[in-house]
C-alpha cells in the first residue's frame, strides 16, 4: 500500500486542495540543480552510510534493488513555490535501510555525486517518512530528477530531497549543507514557510 501526504487520497476537487503558504500548483516537473547533472553508471553506483569515520552499512546497486521496494504517492513542494500534487515513485525505506545501523546520532549529512550534501534530523528519515527512490511514474528516475537513485523527503522543501544521492554521514551536531550554508533554512517545512535561516 502507498504512503498518501497530508490525507489526500483519490481524485481533489479544487475545494479539497491545500496547498503550503506561497505555493502554486504545476502539472510540470520543473529541472532545477545545483550544477550540472552527474550520469553515474549502476556498475559504479553505491550508497554508504557512515558515521565520518567508519563505513556502516554499503550497497551496490544489485544489492539495493534486492532490499523491498515499497510505491509511495506524494505531494512534494519546492522552494522556488512551486507544487506537484500526488506523485508516484518507487523506492527502499529509509527505515529498511537504517535498521542494522547502531547509532546514537540524531543527524544526517545526504551526500551526492557532484558533491551536493544536505543536512536533516535523523527522525525525519524513520517512520514512513524517507524513501531512496529510483522510479517516477512507473519509468527509471531520469538523470535530470536525480536518477539513478534520490532521497526522497516530501514533507520537506524539495531541495532536502537530494538528487544522485550516494550515501549519508551520521552527525551528532546538526551541520549545514549546501543550500543551508548559502542562507537556507536548516530544517525547510514548507507548511512553516521555512524558506531562509531568518524564517521561524
Amino acid at each position: 500500500m502507498g504512503t498518501v501526504s497530508r490525507g489526500f487520497t483519490g481524485r481533489r476537487s479544487s475545494a479539497d486542495i491545500k496547498l503550503p503558504p506561497g505555493q502554486y500548483l504545476t502539472t510540470d516537473f520543473p529541472v532545477l540543480s545545483a550544477g550540472p547533472t552527474p550520469h553515474v553508471p549502476l556498475d559504479r553506483w553505491e550508497f554508504v552510510i557512515d558515521d565520518g569515520t567508519n563505513v556502516l552499512r554499503k550497497w551496490d546497486w544489485k544489492s539495493f534493488r534486492e532490499l523491498p521496494t515499497e510505491t509511495i504517492t506524494v505531494d512534494i513542494h519546492c522552494v522556488t513555490r512551486w507544487s506537484k500534487l500526488s506523485t508516484s515513485w518507487e523506492g527502499v525505506s529509509l527505515d529498511t535501510m537504517l535498521a542494522e545501523v547502531k547509532t546514537d546520532a540524531s543527524y544526517a549529512m545526504a551526500r551526492s555525486y557532484g558533491d551536493y550534501t544536505t543536512n536533516l534530523p535523523l527522525k525525519d528519515l524513520s517512520n514512513k517518512q524517507a524513501w531512496i527512490a529510483f522510479r517516477f511514474n512507473g519509468q527509471d528516475l531520469a538523470p535530470e530528477h536525480g536518477g539513478p537513485a534520490r532521497l526522497l523527503v516530501p514533507h520537506l522543501y524539495f531541495w532536502k530531497s537530494a538528487k544522485w544521492v550516494r550515501g549519508m554521514t551520521l552527525m551528532h551536531q546538526d551541520n549545514p549543507g549546501f543550500w543551508e550554508g548559502l542562507g537556507y533554512h536548516i530544517y525547510g517545512d514548507p507548511w512553516k514557510e521555512q524558506r531562509y535561516s531568518g524564517d521561524e
